[in-house]
């Protein structure tokens, strides 16, 4: 397909020329416990029995008892017969960042991604819970040089995956393990996206943030450069990642959550950029038999967990008012906090309002639901821990939150 794909793509037959100029959800029990599942008018699911005997509200969708990677891999093998030139460009918000799309070859993985070492799969190069037997998240994609200079150093020149405008650059890499890198923030379906560029040996001269940028304008030139490890030639290669933006007030959180600690990167810190996974959204945009909308991609995203949070006004709700839910209920009282629903990494991708009446806890914070097969297909953000045969918050789950709700 990838060839298909280059004879459809005249930018990346320019690229390979080494022409680089810019071109303008079986329903699982929560908690190991629930019965019954009913939907109610707020379009949550009903109450069920929850393991301490609370009510505690089902998830927003039925759990499949299928591993996150299965599903993907069987998707994948499914969408290979049925790609074409027709139809890809009218429903892809994004692109590659570079001219490497063995991802679309089957069997092209290894060319695509870079694994960690040569003794690891490819799979460790990829998005998600992949490192570290599953205890280690890697947020982005690891995508393989296809050039090299005289010197045998990464030659690929680095592309805007979409329409958008620059809000970051970072040139200092010993102050970052992505090293040198760029943020670029896209608006797709109305939604905030924030594309992320990392190990970049140099950005394209005069690019500066507030600067607009088009879909496949060469924006900077792959590298290897970290300031936590040592990047090896043959595996040099761009991090990539697709992210939503937490809250504008990061930095200000950060000094209370984190004192005595440095940021130098302000907003634009990878703690303040929750990742989705930017292989998923590429295979799904390229399949021509289904129209791709990225809302339903993140509205479809596997609940881990769901938190009440006892904040109304953080950035959160305005940045992505499309996550928010309707509650008649609290339209008509008024709202006292929000029942959020978070995925593995935290994202937090449906929001319900919530009416006083409706909460009874006094506590800012409550865990109401765990997804027992999320946590355990994907613990590496380590949001959640069972003390005493019940589900807690772990600290960094209740930093997840408090920097939501800040």
């Amino acid at each position: 397909m990838s060839r298909l794909r280059i004879r459809c793509d005249a930018q990346t037959k320019m690229l390979k020329a080494n022409k680089f100029q810019s071109i303008a959800a079986p329903e699982k029990p929560v908690n190991g416990a629930a019965r019954r599942v009913d939907t109610d008018k707020h379009g949550f699911q009903g109450r069920g029995e929850s393991p301490q005997g609370h009510g505690l509200r089902q998830p927003f969708a039925a759990f499949r008892p299928v591993s996150r990677l299965a599903k993907t891999l069987m998707f994948s093998t499914a969408v290979w017969s049925l790609f074409a030139c027709a139809n890809l460009s009218a429903q892809e918000p994004f692109q590659f960042p570079t001219a490497n799309h063995f991802l679309y070859e089957r069997g092209g993985e290894l060319k695509f991604f870079a694994p960690t070492a040569p003794d690891k799969p490819w799979t460790s190069g990829s998005f998600g819970c992949v490192r570290n037997d599953g205890q280690r998240l890697h947020e982005g994609l690891d995508i393989l040089h296809l050039q090299t200079g005289r010197l045998g150093e990464p030659a690929d020149p680095v592309m805007a995956a979409a329409d958008g405008t620059v809000v970051y650059i970072n040139m200092k890499p010993s102050l970052s393990n992505y090293g040198n890198y760029v943020v670029i923030r896209h608006i797709v379906e109305g939604m905030e996206i924030y594309s992320l560029y990392a190990h970049l040996s140099a950005v394209r001269p005069g690019l500066q943030a507030g600067q607009p940028v088009k879909s496949g304008e060469v924006i900077a030139t792959m590298g290897r450069t970290s300031n936590a490890e040592v990047i090896a030639k043959d595996r040099a290669h761009v991090h990539f990642e697709l992210n939503v933006l937490v809250n504008d007030n990061f930095a200000a959180w950060f000094k209370t959550a984190s004192p005595g600690e440095r940021n130098d990167h302000g907003e634009w810190n990878g703690q303040n950029l929750n990742g989705l996974d930017p292989r998923e959204i590429f295979l799904r945009e390229h399949n021509p038999a289904a129209k791709f909308s990225l809302l339903d991609f993140i509205r479809s995203q596997t609940e881990l967990c769901r938190v009440l949070v006892r904040a109304t006004n953080f950035p959160y709700l305005k940045r992505y008012p499309m996550l928010v839910l309707r509650n008649p209920v609290a339209e008509k009282e008024g709202v006292a906090g929000y029942e959020i629903a978070l995925n593995f990494n935290g994202v937090a991708f449906a929001l319900m309002p919530r009416a006083p009446s409706e909460i009874k806890s006094a506590a800012k914070f409550q865990l109401l639901s765990v997804n027992e097969s999320e946590e355990k297909a994907n613990p590496c953000r380590h949001l959640v821990v069972q003390r005493g045969g019940k589900w807690q918050l772990a600290n960094e789950g209740l930093r997840e939150v408090e920097l939501l709700a800040y």
